[in-house]
């Protein structure tokens, strides 16, 4: 994938071969207004390229406290929305949840992100802890799942 960068009315066209950061945006961007004849509002930069990034949620109560209703994906993704390590980090489906186990109260919560290349933002969060009522969760890292999830326990 290439990035582009275009200067308008001035037909400057700005292409790499390998997917850049940020950091690499800003240093193009900052050489580029400051060559002659190029005012800094033709400066247009395009966004990254972004990558999807699977991780995993353990540690949710499948039922909810002081309720007798089970998590559902709304409540999943306002949690996700309110909790500060999830600044800047934009959902790319819905969250999955399933029992851990039959006779367990526990959920394991699916979630896909965007994120750049490096994946700077999934690396953030994986391994980090945070609360959910008096609940202690953990954010794991996994590989793609490719299709629709299975429950282990019902196989539905």
């Amino acid at each position: 994938m290439a990035n582009f960068i275009c200067i308008e009315n001035k037909g400057l066209v700005i292409t790499t071969n390998k997917v850049v950061e940020a950091l690499n945006l800003q240093t193009i961007k900052k050489y580029v207004k400051n060559t002659n004849n190029i005012e800094a509002n033709q400066v247009e930069i395009f966004k990254l390229s972004l990558l999807k990034f699977f991780l995993k949620i353990i540690g949710i109560p499948y039922i909810l406290e002081f309720t007798d209703t089970w998590i559902i994906v709304n409540e999943v993704k306002e949690t996700i929305k309110n909790n500060y390590i999830f600044n800047n980090v934009v959902l790319a489906s819905r969250p999955r949840i399933i029992k851990v186990l039959l006779k367990s109260d526990m959920s394991i919560i699916w979630i896909n992100i965007w994120d750049v290349q490096s994946g700077a933002k999934a690396k953030g969060l994986i391994n980090k802890c945070f609360n959910v009522g008096s609940n202690i969760t953990t954010i794991h890292g996994m590989n793609m799942n490719p299709g629709v999830l299975q429950c282990k326990n019902c196989w539905k």
